[in-house]
């Protein structure tokens, strides 16, 4: 599956990914492969994602949106930290 992240100042980071784990409203909850499609507000917190390649990398973020949709995800989020 494929991600974008991006922010109001610029794209953080787009490419394919195996996991994504996100702080939604009510809780923390990942993402795998043909997720069923999903829209969600998220908090300020952490997100962990899984590369495709087995890289792990984690952001901080202050809050956002989050949508899957066909094994794209596109994450928009505010005040991020890398």
């Amino acid at each position: 599956m494929n991600i974008t992240i991006l922010s109001p100042e610029r794209e953080v980071f787009a490419g394919a990914i195996k996991s994504i784990t996100v702080p939604g409203i009510d809780g923390g909850f990942e993402m795998l492969e043909n997720h069923a499609p999903i829209v969600s507000a998220l908090r300020s917190g952490e997100v962990r994602i899984v590369k495709a390649d087995g890289q792990k990398m984690s952001l901080t973020i202050g809050g956002g949106f989050v949508e899957m949709l066909h094994n794209e995800v596109s994450l928009l989020v505010s005040g991020v930290t890398e």
